[in-house]
């Protein structure tokens, strides 16, 4: 007879969401071996799959791990060795994809930065990991020309978006940007791709001798969550990552379409958009630069199984005209995280998804670029309103009083930290930082601390109700949230987006007050005046007094980090300024 088990109410002994997982599941490993040992052996019987689709030009398996090969020989003819860092400013294109795992395979590390960044933050970004080459998009060339001056840069690969076009869109991308007068392919100081590859064609190739928890990657903080800290990522870290989605109960099967539309400098992008499909032997197709307003266009054309993105992705779903009638019986996993979802969006986009024959609702995950990117999902059925779903099967995810190691019980708000093999190594050269959120506690476990409040419940799925940096302190102490607000604004029939942050309060010597920005759909931009009497009656009604809005701002549409997340950061500057 089976002795039952005795819940202690703590989620890191009782583990309740382990009763979703398989038998299976439970027995499975983290792989020991570096990303690109583990993506071969993934689809070492399967090499005539298509593992990527660019503007319709499909490429095998067999021809990317070739590509990779010849990569890996083309980088050790120009000096690159195991250990040295190499900065890659792309976007999603097949020759990141190349370079990233070449770079693995030769033991090198890829340090993935925003082409966008300002020209002195990319030289920061170089001289920080003494890097002497770098790849880039050739627009963005003749910017990391001029961030290269002074440094210890001796070669730069130029990438065009056009290397792995069909040859008739290839043509024609060279003749618009010809007339558009872009000049960087003419550029001799650098090495372009093709050149690039050629120039290892006589070059002996040797693979790296997997080392364990050593670093393959470095993504960067930075959008909302302040100036930017290099996180460094292992094969492990990645590796764990594309186990835990195979074995989530998810009908991941070989040659679905997967929407990749994050960018790859960010771990959402490099991890779950590049890495994990591959793994799965899922189609990735490439988006290299998203217009938002485009999104549903993607969706009709590729129809995909599966897509990771943020909730304003969703929006311009649920609001585009394009999007009447249409089927999407096709979708398995909508994945958003990234950003909060008010409770009126998630009723919105799940009455939406349940109008086009969606079997499953909005699949809703959390995690931070420290955690490799997701720590939890709500995946098929297991869906619950508001949460963030549940932890992934290697990964514990625990409420604790903030900034201690003491654990709070099912139901109680607390700081959620996480403890997986998806934990970073930590901050490039950042000790003291990485202290910060790095944490070893008394059950001799190390512990990420997210910064974020939240709580679990008995099921062990996971509920985040704000960010500790994002409090609101009025000058009397009330804390304000601002999530409990928009919750509130965004229950309005009128209100698109809006997000609250904090206002200096001018009565009094400390302390601010919650203001909210606010988008009005298209149909109610001339009846301000009345939106703004409603809003104060249901704000009265609906919110506690502390918490009331000092002021509502109408805008015309709200600031957005690179991947589209609502940028509070940036309103919140506004104000102080």
């Amino acid at each position: 007879m089976t002795k039952e088990k005795t819940m202690t109410g703590y989620a890191s002994i009782d583990k309740p969401w382990l009763k979703y997982y398989s038998e299976e599941a439970l027995k499975a490993e983290v792989p020991k071996c570096t990303v690109y040992e583990y993506l071969l052996e993934c689809n070492k019987d399967a090499k005539k799959d298509t593992a990527m689709s660019y503007f319709d030009n499909r490429i095998s398996y067999e021809e990317m791990f070739y590509i990779i090969e010849k990569a890996a020989k083309a980088f050790t003819a120009i000096g690159v060795k195991k250990g040295d860092i190499v900065v890659l400013a792309t976007v999603t294109t097949p020759e990141t994809i190349y370079a990233f795992y070449a770079l693995n395979y030769i033991g090198a590390v890829s340090n993935m930065v925003d082409p966008r960044t300002s020209v002195e933050g990319i030289r920061e970004y170089i001289e920080e990991v003494k890097a002497s080459v770098v790849i880039t998009i050739d627009v963005a060339y003749p910017k990391i020309a001029k961030a290269i001056t002074g440094t210890g840069v001796t070669h730069v690969i130029v990438t065009s978006p056009a290397d792995s076009l069909p040859r008739v869109k290839k043509a024609l991308f060279r003749l618009v940007n010809r007339q558009k007068g872009n000049a960087a392919l003419e550029l001799a100081e650098c090495l372009k791709w093709n050149d690039f590859i050629i120039g290892g064609k006589e070059t002996a190739l040797y693979r790296s001798v997997y080392v364990e928890n050593t670093c393959c990657v470095i993504v960067h903080t930075g959008g909302t969550t302040g100036t930017p800290k290099g996180v460094m990522l292992s094969n492990e870290n990645m590796n764990a990552m594309a186990v835990q989605y195979a074995l989530m109960g998810v009908e991941f099967n070989r040659k679905q379409n997967f929407l990749n539309i994050m960018p790859p400098f960010i771990a959402y992008g490099v991890v779950l958009g590049i890495h994990m499909p591959l793994c799965l032997g899922l189609m990735d197709v490439l988006i290299p630069q998203l217009d938002p307003e485009k999104f549903p266009d993607l969706i009709i054309k590729y129809r995909p199984a599966h897509l990771a993105g943020v909730p304003t992705h969703y929006d311009k779903l649920r609001t585009s005209k394009k999007m009447r009638n249409k089927d999407l019986s096709y979708f398995e996993t909508s994945g958003a995280g990234g950003d909060g979802m008010t409770a009126q969006f998630e009723e919105d986009i799940n009455e939406f998804f349940q109008a086009h024959n969606c079997r499953y609702k909005i699949a809703k995950g959390y995690g931070m670029t420290e955690i490799s990117s997701a720590a939890s999902t709500c995946r098929g059925m297991m869906n619950k309103f508001q949460s963030v779903g549940i932890p992934h099967l290697f990964t514990t995810i625990s409420v604790f009083e903030p900034g201690t190691d003491r654990e709070l019980k099912a139901g109680e708000s607390g700081e959620i930290c996480m403890s997986a093999p998806t934990v970073m190594l930590g901050y490039y050269n950042q000790k003291e930082e990485t202290e910060k959120v790095l944490m070893r506690h008394s059950d001799g476990k190390l512990w990420i601390h997210s910064n974020d409040i939240g709580h679990m419940d008995e099921d062990g799925f996971l509920f985040v109700e704000g960010r500790i940096k994002r409090l609101i302190i009025r000058h009397d102490g009330f804390k304000v949230f601002p999530s409990l607000i928009e919750n509130v604004i965004s229950s309005h029939d009128a209100v698109s987006l809006c997000c609250a942050v904090g206002m200096p309060d001018a009565e009094h010597s400390q302390g601010k007050l919650p203001i909210v920005h606010i988008v009005l759909k298209e149909e109610y931009v001339g009846k301000k005046n009345l939106i703004e009497k409603q809003l104060l009656e249901l704000c009265l009604r609906e919110l506690p007094e502390y918490a009331q809005p000092a002021e509502f701002v109408f805008q015309e549409k709200l600031p957005l980090t690179p991947i589209g997340k609502i940028d509070y950061r940036a309103l919140e500057k506004m104000e102080e300024e």
